[in-house]
């Protein structure tokens, strides 16, 4: 269960003041997060969003918070010991009154690239760069193996 946003209200021009205190209006943020099915060991660190600077309890999984009428500013990234942040990401979205706002988080396949946080689908970021990798370790491997038979 997701914690009320506080009532944090940029300045929108067309949107008009709204009691930030009522949430009947039925407006949330929906977060999907998501991180790679070789990324094993991301599961082990809970992902941190944050929505207008406050924090919101999040998972691996969907997130929905609700929140006032208005832009708001979205924030996730992955804590880590080497680099403190992995795939740190933002965007801003308006929250319509009755709607919610869909969006997908997919954590990149190394670590000091970006994360995606937009609309889904959204692609893993440097997942052609971790493939190209790991062929390129396989390779070696299998040359190497071969490498010892023949000098064997």
């Amino acid at each position: 269960m997701a914690i009320v946003a506080p009532p944090y209200r940029p300045s929108s021009p067309g949107f008009p003041p709204v009691d930030s205190s009522r949430r009947d209006d039925g407006s949330a943020i929906a977060v999907t997060l998501r991180h790679a099915p070789l990324a094993v060991l991301l599961r082990l660190y809970v992902p941190v969003l944050e929505i207008d600077g406050q924090g919101v309890p999040a998972y691996w999984g969907r997130v929905v918070q609700s929140v006032a009428l208005g832009e708001h500013h979205v924030h996730v990234h992955v804590p880590c010991l080497a680099p403190s942040r992995i795939g740190s990401a933002d965007t801003t979205v308006v929250a319509l009154p009755g709607h919610t706002v869909e969006l997908e988080y997919r954590a990149p396949m190394l670590s000091f690239l970006r994360g995606a946080l937009g609309l889904p689908p959204q692609r893993y970021p440097g997942a052609v760069a971790a493939a190209a990798l790991l062929v390129g370790a396989a390779t070696l491997a299998v040359c190497a193996c071969i490498g010892l038979f023949l000098n064997g």
